[in-house]
């Protein structure tokens, strides 16, 4: 009994002293390359173990013929450590740089697919396979935000640019007005009217700007009260007051419905989801022919939501087009004149309403024509 004591306190004690040397080592070499590191952390524990056994030796536990056995497998094992280690620093080496190149690439604007950024470095261990995939997917996310960031800069121009040509035009009319009833060339009763037209188009353009600046504010601009607001009412006052237009550009416009005690209701803002059905038929009736159709249907849908489908007869939007129909300043046809309703903020302000009211609004084209859907949640508290 005394003797396996001696023998575990001496093997300890060897032990040690080697694991703290190891452990110096360690923070010698933790500066340097990985692959040394792995190497010394391989090789303490063969070390501790080598000198266990010559400690037991000399205290006449184990031979001179056990030593040399057991120091020829020390040997042995201290090739294959080191060869292992080897391997595996190299290996982490070779991952952790690709790592570092793909954290550099996160910022550089390098467009997808450059050199060196991979969604995963080959041979890579586990855990740093798993990072190089979630870089990649920071990456392509930074990408989208940089893509959206740079449309919505060329919107902003666009709009700029469109606003100053919608905004220039009134007002070289409202100033040609003031000079003709100035010189009585213009009638009195007639240049008034025409002046009130205008001062209304233009208030509508600024009105429209006050819209988008606030829905872009979001969270940060100031909270609506919501209440409980049935769609299918807003449908029938934005359809009853748009009827003498259609009318008036020979557009028919009907109301579809399920026609049973559900009115649809949701919990929003009664005077926003107004403006963005407005918006909707109204685009519609303004893009359909005469002897055209626009069809506006309001239904609930199997998962509990509810949606205002708006269907025209336009004759479709181009496939190329689909993706921008929502940009602010957008217009199917570039071509603008003083007689153009609008400044290609009315589709954008629509979206943004449905988008604050956690909805969603997308088009489609279909038979004729595209369809434009506002799809909302119905939360009732």
């Amino acid at each position: 009994m005394g003797d396996l004591v001696t023998i575990g306190a001496s093997t300890a004690v060897a032990c040690a002293l080697v694991a703290g040397l190891g452990g110096l080592a360690l923070r010698v070499v933790r500066a340097r390359s990985l692959v040394l590191s792995v190497v010394v952390a391989a090789l303490t524990p063969l070390a501790a173990v080598s000198a266990a056994v010559v400690v037991n030796v000399r205290l006449m536990f184990l031979s001179a013929h056990d030593s040399t056995a057991v120091q020829l497998a020390l040997g042995l094992a201290v090739v294959i450590a080191v060869g292992l280690a080897v391997v595996l620093g190299r290996r982490v080496a070779t991952s952790s740089r690709e790592l570092a190149s793909q954290v550099r690439g996160l910022g550089d604007g390098a467009p997808p697919g450059a050199a060196g950024l991979r969604t995963g470095p080959s041979g890579a261990p586990a855990e740093l396979a798993a990072l190089a995939a979630e870089l990649a997917t920071t990456r392509g996310r930074l990408e989208e935000a940089q893509r959206r960031a740079r449309a919505l800069d060329e919107s902003r121009r666009e709009l700029v640019a469109f606003m100053s040509h919608d905004l220039r035009t009134p007002m070289a009319g409202l100033r040609a007005l003031a000079e003709g009833l100035e010189d009585g060339v213009v009638e009195r009763a007639t240049g008034l009217r025409q002046i009130r037209q205008t001062v209304e188009r233009m208030n509508g353009l600024v009105t429209d700007l006050f819209e988008v600046s606030r829905l872009q504010a979001g969270s940060g601009g100031r909270p609506r009260p919501r209440r409980l607001v049935s769609l299918v009412e807003l449908c029938l006052d934005v359809v009853g007051e748009l009827a003498a237009h259609a009318e008036r550009r020979q557009v028919g416009l009907r109301l579809r419905s399920a026609g049973d005690d559900d009115r649809l209701a949701v919990l929003g803002d009664a005077e926003e989801l107004t403006r963005a059905l407005t918006n909707l038929v109204g685009n519609a009736v303004r893009h359909t022919g005469a002897g055209g159709e626009v069809v506006v249907e309001a239904v609930r849908r199997p998962d509990g939501r509810v949606a205002v489908a708006v269907t025209d007869g336009c004759g479709g939007i181009a496939d190329e087009d689909l993706a921008r129909v929502f940009d602010l300043g957008w217009r199917a046809d570039p071509g603008r004149s003083p007689g153009d309703a609008g400044a290609g903020l009315g589709l954008a302000i629509a979206r943004g309403v449905a988008e604050a009211h956690e909805g969603s609004l997308d088009v489609v084209n279909v038979d004729g024509g595209c369809r434009f859907a506002l799809v909302l949640p119905t939360r009732t508290s």
